[in-house]
């Protein structure tokens, strides 16, 4: 299409989908394109400045699952924040919600804000990817470039939604495609936000089988 993709960036898991929850991913060469992917999930979780020279545009496409410690929404913002950094603009592609028919569990409180929860949202959310991108902007949650020639009078980010068609709330989205490694069907995407909080205790919730956060297992 006329297009000329420079580079890759790979959150969790990294570019394929196939690195374990938690395992750090260093940068590397995708075997089936050749294209040169930066992992967020390494060294750095924000792109560095350096990572974004020579591009006119930067996009954001990964499927989501709805629950708020799953990292995918804290590279997001990373990623919103260094575009904005950098005045780049940004497109994100909007995906369904597997979980995005209902909202539910606490709201994350400040001063237990990292990595697996940044911000101060309930466990299930209930938004897509595209409606928390425009919340983060709307609510003031990104933090804003240091560079006084960017952030001139509170320049606000330069960043695009496209939307999903066809998608309401109501709508009761499935996919056949893993979207990592421990969620191999829709019956562990559902399970997730209940029973990943397991794994904070001595209990397993089954990662590494094939019933991921649909068995719990104790000896």
């Amino acid at each position: 299409s006329g297009i000329n993709i420079v580079r890759v960036f790979s959150p969790e898991h990294g570019f394929r989908g196939d690195a374990d929850a938690g395992e750090l991913v260093g940068d590397q060469k995708d075997d089936k394109t050749g294209l040169p992917i930066i992992s967020l999930y390494g060294k750095n979780k924000k792109p560095y400045d350096s990572q974004l020279e020579g591009l006119d545009i930067v996009v954001f496409d990964i499927q989501d699952v709805g629950a708020r410690f799953y990292t995918y929404i804290s590279s997001l913002q990373y990623y919103m924040e260094a575009a904005w950094a950098n005045n780049k603009p940004l497109v994100i592609l909007d995906r369904p919600n597997p979980n995005g028919h209902y909202v539910d569990g606490p709201v994350l409180e400040k001063p237990f804000s990292s990595f697996v929860g940044k911000q101060s949202i309930p466990t299930v959310y209930g938004m897509t990817i595209g409606e928390y991108a425009t919340m983060l902007v709307g609510e003031k949650w990104l933090t804003a470039p240091t560079d006084s020639s960017i952030n001139k009078a509170g320049s606000p980010i330069q960043f695009t939604v496209i939307g999903c068609k066809n998608y309401d709330h109501s709508s009761m989205y499935t996919f056949n495609i893993a979207p990592s490694p421990n969620l191999p069907d829709m019956n562990a995407i559902y399970w997730y936000p209940t029973t990943c909080l397991i794994e904070g205790s001595v209990m397993s919730e089954g990662r590494g089988t094939a019933h991921a956060f649909a068995h719990i297992g104790h000896p």
